[in-house]
Formats: C-alpha cells, structure tokens, sequence
C-alpha cells in the first residue's frame, strides 16, 4: 500500500518527536491522528492546519484499553477506514537530564512501572485495537519508538532503557505472529534527538560530546529520524519486519 493510502495513527503527537513524525506523514500524503494525553494544543494545531480531510487530533492515555479502543472508534468514524499504521510514540512523562536522574541505589519499582506501561503496555494497547482493520484489509504496519541507550548506556536511564528493551522484544514476536497477516513490526531507535521537548534538558555538552562521536559529527534531528520510520511504512520496507533500525549518526553500528 503506497504511504498516500494509508491512514496512520501516530500516538503522542502533540508534541516533540510524535509531532514530527505526524507531520511528516502528512507530506507524505496520508491520513494522520494526532493522538495525545496532555498536549492538546500541539495536535489540534496540526489537525487544524492539515484540514479535517487529512488530519484528526484525539486524545487517549494509551495505557488505558478503553480510551484506545475509543480512540480508534473515532478514527474510523471520522475518516471511514480502519488505521493501517500505528506509530508507537508515545512515551511516559520523561525528561533526558543526566544529573537529575534516578541513580541504581535510588531508583524505584515505580519509576519503571511507569515506564514500561507507557511504552509495552501502551504498544500492545494499539497493536491490540488495530488488528481486526489491519487484518480485514490485508495490510497492517507498526513502527514502535525505540533508543539506542540499550546498545550504548552512555547514560544510564535505568527504567527507561528497560522498558524500551523490553518493547524491542515485543516488536520482533509481535513480527513472528502478525507476519502471516502481511502486518510488520519493526522499531526505529533514536537516540538523543536535537532537540524536542524530553531533551531539552540536557546540557549542551552532552549534545557535543555525543556528535563529536559519530561518525557524522552531528547529533540527529527528529525529521531525520522520521524519514526512517516513514521507510517502514512504505512500500521499500514490504520484505521487513521484526527489526530495529539505529538513527543516531552512525553512533551506534550493529
């Protein structure tokens, strides 16, 4: 299915990555809905400028099956298909400051709890809601949002990095059971990004010493990162699926 057929959802789009992500699938062409918790003002600003034809802004916890389920009602609703792409953005509330990180001797259940509900349990949410429209057409992807601090702790967001390893795990199982379906799974992984909302924290140091080792020598934007998620999506990625794509410069080679 080319990208201008496809209806995506892309969840916590009111802002930062999730923001550009949407964005750029709508200069692709498609069908965007915006999804968000809290940052109401970013998605109807990019519902309202794409023009209710392409574009629609709901609000959902993605944590929650119920407002999924609602929130995917809704789509159909307003554009009269099913969601073939999901974009799993969305992301507990995080900031990427070094310095006033939870340390391993502070560190609380809680704090990953949080964690891997926001990304696992919100992933499974909106696979979960999206099969029986992805499986009803013959055509599903899902690109779920990923880090390269699993590979490269360069610095140790202990619950973070293990809720994001853990939705890697489940974006290649979710790949051996959907494939059958012609739906993929694959993961983008990022890693600081220059700059959204959850790193703008982070000193400027930080970002040089990060692109001094790239081979680069630059620290990735959210539009590039996009354009990778984007390829998932589309067409060129038909034969993929079930695997998980560093954007960070070259910083990380696997």
């Amino acid at each position: 299915m080319q990208l201008s057929e496809q209806t995506v959802l892309v969840t916590g789009a009111g802002r930062g990555l999730g923001n550009h992500i949407a964005r750029s699938f709508l200069d692709a062409g498609c069908r965007v809905v915006a999804n968000y918790r809290n940052s109401a003002a970013g998605a109807r600003e990019l519902a309202a400028t794409a023009g209710a034809e392409r574009a629609l802004a709901v609000q959902a916890d993605v944590t929650d099956p119920q407002e999924v389920a609602a929130l995917f009602a809704a789509s159909e609703a307003h554009f009269g298909t099913a969601v073939t792409t999901v974009v799993n953005n969305a992301l507990a509330d995080f900031s990427f400051n070094g310095d006033s990180r939870a340390t391993a001797g502070a560190i609380a259940w809680a704090d990953f709890d949080a964690q891997f509900s926001g990304s696992v349990r919100g992933a499974l949410n909106t696979t979960q809601a999206a099969l029986a429209g992805m499986r009803a057409q013959g055509f599903g992807r899902i690109v779920n949002i990923g880090t390269n601090l699993f590979h490269n702790p360069v610095v140790p967001y202990h619950d973070y990095t293990a809720a994001k390893a853990a939705l890697l795990s489940l974006t290649r199982t979710l790949a051996a059971d959907l494939g059958p379906d012609n739906i993929s799974v694959n993961m983008v992984s990022g890693g600081l990004l220059r700059t959204t909302d959850a790193s703008a924290a982070t000193p400027d140091e930080v970002f040089d010493y990060i692109a001094a080792a790239t081979p680069l020598r630059r620290v990735t934007t959210p539009a590039e990162l996009a354009d990778a998620v984007l390829f998932f999506a589309s067409p060129w990625a038909r034969s993929v699926t079930g695997q998980n794509l560093m954007v960070d410069g070259g910083l990380v080679m696997n």
